[in-house]
């Protein structure tokens, strides 16, 4: 159950402000809510299967080294951090892209967040969290904490036309990326 709560708090801290998030908004003025949402839970959770499955093996092939995975983990969250206070944007390309999208909406959909989240910080953020701790709780937890934020935006999205606050998201974000970051060098180190 830990793994679970801390990949869906994690993921959905991680996904705000992200490009992916950006492409849900931009679906969302073409294709359903609901076709979004599908084709979105879909492709996460297969990139996210595949981010656990080599998380696994990481944490598997080290575990006499736990520490060192701790610290590592730790400083990962802190380039997430610095990612994430970067920003991410959506060209204009990219923005066309999405809305010319051929074939079936959920395919299309799934098929470019798929695509999209291929060395993402989402990706990256479950490979280290699947390296600590129980793969299912964490492929479920990252699933749906991406879900969750990606949904939340569409919603959002339709409410305040389409206007997030994007500078508070994203100092949130990092903050949340630079405590969790912090947390898991102090308990590599024995500090915790």
């Amino acid at each position: 159950m830990y793994a679970f709560l801390l990949s869906t708090a994690v993921i959905f801290v991680a996904e705000l402000g992200d490009k992916s998030q950006l492409m849900a908004l931009t679906f969302a003025t073409r294709y359903t809510v609901r076709q979004v949402l599908l084709g979105i839970t879909a492709a996460t959770a297969i990139a996210h299967l595949a981010s656990v499955g080599i998380g696994r093996l990481v944490g598997t092939q080290f575990a006499d080294t736990q520490w060192i995975i701790n610290i590592v983990a730790g400083l990962a969250f802190l380039a997430f951090a610095a990612w994430t206070l970067r920003g991410d944007k959506l060209s204009d390309a990219e923005a066309e892209k999405a809305i010319k999208a051929k074939g079936a909406a959920i395919l299309a959909v799934g098929v470019a967040f798929f695509l999209s989240e291929l060395g993402d910080k989402t990706m990256l953020a479950t490979i280290t969290l699947a390296a600590k701790e129980d793969w299912v709780g964490t492929w479920i937890g990252s699933t749906l904490g991406m879900v969750a934020a990606d949904a939340l935006a569409i919603g959002l999205g339709a409410i305040v036309g389409r206007r997030l606050p994007e500078r508070g998201i994203r100092y949130g974000a990092t903050t949340a990326f630079v405590i969790f970051g912090l947390l898991l060098i102090a308990q590599g180190l024995g500090w915790l």
